[in-house]
């Protein structure tokens, strides 16, 4: 069994790194083939059982916590910016932008690493029209992305709903060509051709973990939250060329599955992938109220999942999917009866941060200690770590 890229790395010296790139032999027909990729993650990410409730009979849900892939980098979007960061470099850019929403996991993942590669990074945020002309503020991947000194441009939700991210993209990098800057511009959740190279890479870790365990045999299926289309084209295209053939489920955030299977089926052409996007992919939408916007049963399912499994959920990515992961199973419990399937945790716990005016209701467990006044006291008897 072919080892992950990773495994290369297992040294101080292989992180950060540049290495060439060789792709499983499974996947060594699709074309282009990236031909050098940055170690930017810590990687394999851990794989466990996730001891969920109500599951349908003698189903089992593992967790890849590829939300483990670094605090900071932390998430898919890490697998992505390995390859285009590489290829960044490789053009000899100066800086990279990159456009996503206002708590955008992507972003923030971007501006960290273009700054360990010594890039400047320009952000280009969504926001709504009542905050645009204001401070953004600090909250969750903001407070990360300005610490680190991303440069941030803000538009509203209806001025990129009626642009659109290419065009915003290539005005801000023509403004830094004509500034004398080597622009290198990442779309929207790192989504393209090259990108999705981070998730067939995934699956060659997968398969490695498969290999390297101790009777755990395979998956019937994988389930992935679907926001800009990369992920769930690495992983479907991947599960289908490898020996892992696991059923791929992605629940859309945004947009609709038939937005997703289209853009997907894109970048799986943009690969001569020769495949049809319907044919390995299962797309349900989870979007319910909208992009980054919960109602309070998807809060308190999150809340609820934290208290019992120990596993904290995004509320915009992994918390929508598992939702609807566990809905669907509620509602159709012999499509999952027996089954096997891997739930991939794709980061994105800084959202939370945003969220924190409906969470605080749903939060308890707490008071003041009842302390007696006949417990002894004496001045300086407790010492103030």
């Amino acid at each position: 069994m072919e080892a992950p890229i990773a495994q290369s790395g297992k040294s101080f010296e292989g992180f950060l790194v540049k290495k060439p790139y060789q792709p499983p032999s499974w996947a060594s027909h699709l074309n282009p083939i990236p031909s050098h990729v940055f170690s930017l993650g810590h990687l394999p990410t851990p794989i466990h059982k996730w001891n969920l409730p109500n599951l349908p009979k003698n189903t089992q849900v593992w967790l890849k916590r590829d939300d483990l892939s670094g605090m900071q980098l932390s998430g898919n979007k890490v697998r992505k910016l390995e390859f285009l960061l590489a290829d960044a470099v490789a053009q000899g850019a100066d800086c990279v932008i990159t456009i996503g929403g206002i708590q955008s996991n992507h972003c923030r993942a971007t501006a960290v690493a273009a700054k360990y590669l010594n890039l400047d990074c320009y952000l280009i945020l969504r926001t709504s029209k009542v905050l645009v002309d204001r401070d953004p503020g600090l909250t969750g991947n903001l407070l990360v992305e300005r610490m680190v000194g991303a440069h941030i441009d803000l538009v509203s939700k209806e001025e990129y709903a009626e642009i659109g991210s290419v065009a915003l993209t290539d005005m801000l990098k023509e403004k830094l060509m004509n500034e004398g800057r080597k622009p290198y511009v990442i779309p929207v959740g790192g989504s393209n051709s090259l990108g999705t190279w981070g998730y067939i890479e995934a699956v060659r870790e997968i398969e490695w973990q498969l290999q390297t365990a101790n009777g755990n045999g395979g998956f019937d299926d994988i389930v992935v939250a679907c926001g800009s289309g990369a992920s769930i084209a690495g992983l479907a295209i991947g599960s289908w060329l490898s020996t892992l053939k696991a059923k791929v489920h992605a629940f859309s955030v945004c947009d609709d599955p038939d937005y997703f299977y289209q853009f997907v089926q894109g970048l799986l052409d943009g690969l001569e992938g020769g495949v049809c996007s319907h044919d390995i992919a299962d797309i349900q939408n989870a979007k319910g109220l909208g992009y980054a916007m919960n109602t309070s049963e998807e809060l308190n399912f999150v809340k609820q999942i934290a208290e019992i499994t120990g596993v904290v959920l995004d509320p915009v990515y992994s918390g929508k999917a598992a939702y609807g992961m566990m809905k669907d199973m509620a509602e159709s419990p012999e499509k999952w009866e027996g089954r096997k399937i891997l739930f991939i945790h794709t980061g994105g716990l800084l959202g939370l941060f945003d969220k924190t005016d409906q969470l605080m209701p749903l939060m308890g467990n707490w008071r003041k200690m009842d302390i007696q006044e006949s417990i002894p006291r004496k001045d300086g008897i407790g010492k103030m770590f």
